[in-house]
């Protein structure tokens, strides 16, 4: 049996992955690794790029960059997640507010040490995205449209450091960067949709709250079919390899999304809505695999 103290430590270290999404940041680990073997260097050897030390400190330093922006994000955000997510506000308030800001600048602090590792081009990369985290949570996030356009922005900037450093500038990578931000995009305002009360109650001027959920909805509703652009760029253009089927997927998963939308009217629509794009990048990370299923056999037998 755990010890009363035992008890309170283990709490309070599930409330700082909560604050943190520690989940969130496996999840794009793992898709920034995947991405670098299947998309941005496939001429190299999987050896040389797992292990590459300068894209450990890359992915290192985003790790903490962004755990970092979810704790600034956190705290800005904690009276109105007392209203939008009661449950996991009150998990994340067993941490205190002093207690998150010296974790802000501790993750920040080592988030830029590791990119010195690198080189200076990538402390400097390291050091704007952690401001321009900042700036988004404290200024940013209550402008309408512009708040959305930048966290979709931020949300993939961590895979433009991997992109820069590999220098690898093929049409291929493009098209699925923008096939990954309209998702985002289009969920960042979905979110908008779902919070709407506790947006209201903090005064933050969303676009559902301006201009009505009909606008939001036509709003999401363009995102989804330009995203079906790309997606079927990647089919018919480029040589995805089998992720061609996670496409052809998406296709049909994103078509139903916007029936489901125009038919959505209460904060439960909303959140499956938002977990249906979320399965959907999800599911994209591990797809990813499926460009070259050869090199995934190869390695298992």
């Amino acid at each position: 049996m755990l010890s009363r103290k035992n008890k309170l430590f283990l709490l309070k270290f599930l409330s700082l992955f909560s604050i943190v999404r520690g989940y969130n940041i496996l999840m794009i680990t793992l898709a920034q690794y995947l991405a670098s073997i299947y998309i941005l260097a496939p001429h190299l050897p999987l050896r040389s790029v797992i292990l590459d030390l300068n894209l450990f400190f890359i992915v290192l330093s985003s790790s903490l960059a962004i755990a970092g922006g979810y704790i600034i994000n956190n705290f800005y955000d904690s009276e109105k997640d007392l209203i939008n997510k009661p449950r996991k506000s009150m998990l994340d308030r067993l941490v205190s507010q002093r207690t998150k800001l010296t974790a802000y600048f501790i993750l920040n602090f080592l988030s830029v040490f590791f990119a010195s590792y690198v080189s200076f081009r990538a402390v400097f990369f390291f050091a704007a995205y952690i401001f321009g985290i900042w700036f988004y949570s404290h200024k940013l996030k209550k402008v309408p449209f512009l708040g959305n356009f930048i966290s979709a922005t931020l949300a993939i900037a961590p895979f433009f450091a991997v992109f820069v450093y590999y220098k690898n500038f093929e049409t291929v990578i493009f098209v699925h960067a923008m096939f990954l931000f309209l998702l985002i995009l289009a969920r960042e305002m979905i979110k908008d949709m779902e919070n709407i009360a506790g947006d209201m109650a903090q005064n933050y001027k969303t676009i559902p709250i301006l201009y009505g959920t009909g606008f939001s909805k036509a709003c999401i509703t363009i995102l989804i079919v330009l995203t079906l652009i790309p997606s079927l760029l990647l089919i018919n253009y480029f040589d995805v390899g089998y992720m061609y089927l996670y496409f052809l997927g998406c296709i049909i998963l994103l078509v139903l999304f916007i029936i489901q939308l125009w038919n959505s009217s209460t904060k439960m629509h909303y959140v499956l809505l938002h977990n249906i794009l979320k399965l959907i990048i999800i599911v994209g990370v591990f797809s990813i695999l499926l460009i070259n299923i050869d090199l995934v056999l190869n390695r298992i037998l």
